[in-house]
């Protein structure tokens, strides 16, 4: 069962009273922070060596990884991508965590439906209640949203190249 050890012992770092498998040490922390600190810990390779190749302080670095600080600039996820010499694929999963890493998101749906601005604002006052299945049911179905919005865009597309595009294309 989740959060429970072998032997039905309550795992000592999982939160009592939460809903799913939320361990204290994972609150807060951001899809980047997460897939950072998995990668270094991977490589057994040191919080304050990564730091000092990185140009930030460890306590900047450490506090990337648990989410306590914002989106990373375009620059330390060149460096991060750099030092764990990772590259295609990884590499624009990582630039892409980050961008999806902001801990403190707003939404603004101003110009969209009430129903929009009620979804919006409950999932703000809510997502702390929900389990790890109904976040990832979610998630799911967002992921299926952004694929139909992916395949009805080529056909959306001007059949006119841009400049650019046509020299390429030569």
């Amino acid at each position: 069962m989740a959060g429970s050890a072998a032997g039905g012992a309550q795992d000592p770092d999982t939160i009592p009273g939460s809903r799913g498998s939320v361990r204290a040490r994972d609150l807060g922390m951001t899809p980047f922070g997460e897939r950072v600190r998995r990668l270094r810990r991977e490589r057994n390779l040191l919080l304050k060596d990564m730091a000092a190749h990185l140009g930030v302080s460890s306590a900047y670095l450490s506090a990337l990884e648990r989410g306590e600080r914002g989106k990373p600039t375009w620059t330390l996820i060149q460096g991060v991508i750099q030092y764990f010499n990772i590259i295609w694929d990884e590499a624009d999963e990582l630039a892409r965590l980050a961008d999806l890493s902001d801990p403190r998101v707003k939404i603004d749906t101003a110009s969209t439906t009430p129903r929009r601005t009620l979804l919006a604002n409950r999932l703000a006052r809510e997502i702390g209640t929900l389990t790890d299945e109904e976040v990832e049911a979610l998630l799911l179905v967002l992921d299926q949203a952004q694929d139909r919005c992916r395949r009805a865009a080529p056909a959306e597309r001007s059949p006119v190249l841009a400049p650019e595009e046509a020299l390429l294309s030569v």
